[in-house]
């Protein structure tokens, strides 16, 4: 008797909880509303606690490749956060249903959020980036049937979108590690 394959969610999980050994993982069913479930049937948030790999909390979608995916290619998400919070998790909700809609995002591609990141923050966008705070390890997903990548999604303020419109992606990212940005710091000023 064969294996039973594991659905391209419970796989992405099974990858997420095995890169972030050592940490608490939750695993969040039913964040988008009944309206809105059949975009991304299967979705999940993956809530990770502070642990051995960063001292803040991931937040990462399971349930995007499943409802986009291409010859076997899709995507995942991930956001850093320095706190629990369900606004991380309905963003995350957001992200995918966004992406599994009528948009495809990819590499570099940014959406509005339509209100700051948290009460108070400047940023009020995200932008789609490498995982750079988790590397290769978390980024590439092997999946039963095909490869998912898990890509960050950053908050970034509305200046610093038109900067990268402007002036490129790279640019924008320059300027982030010249600064010294802090990703999960909600307050944190416009690199631009």
């Amino acid at each position: 008797m064969s294996a039973a394959i594991p659905s391209a969610p419970d796989a992405v999980e099974s990858h997420v909880r095995a890169y972030f050994e050592g940490h608490v993982v939750e695993a969040v069913d039913g964040v988008l509303g009944p309206e809105h479930h059949d975009v991304v049937p299967d979705l999940r948030v993956l809530v990770v606690g502070p642990g051995p790999r960063i001292g803040g909390w991931a937040y990462v979608t399971a349930g995007c490749w499943s409802a986009a995916q291409e010859d076997g290619q899709g995507l995942e998400f991930v956001m850093t956060a320095g706190v629990r919070d369900r606004r991380f998790i309905e963003l995350m909700g957001m992200i995918a249903h966004y992406h599994c809609g009528s948009h495809r995002l990819d590499l570099e591609h940014s959406l509005p959020i339509g209100e700051p990141w948290t009460p108070g923050s400047a940023c009020d966008h995200l932008l789609v980036s490498l995982p750079y705070a988790h590397g290769p390890e978390l980024e590439h997903c092997p999946l039963p049937g095909g490869h998912a990548r898990v890509l960050w999604t950053l908050p970034v303020t509305s200046a610093e979108i038109e900067f990268r419109r402007r002036h490129g992606h790279e640019a924008l990212e320059r300027l982030f590690d010249e600064a010294g940005m802090v990703p999960t710091d909600p307050y944190r000023a416009s690199v631009v």
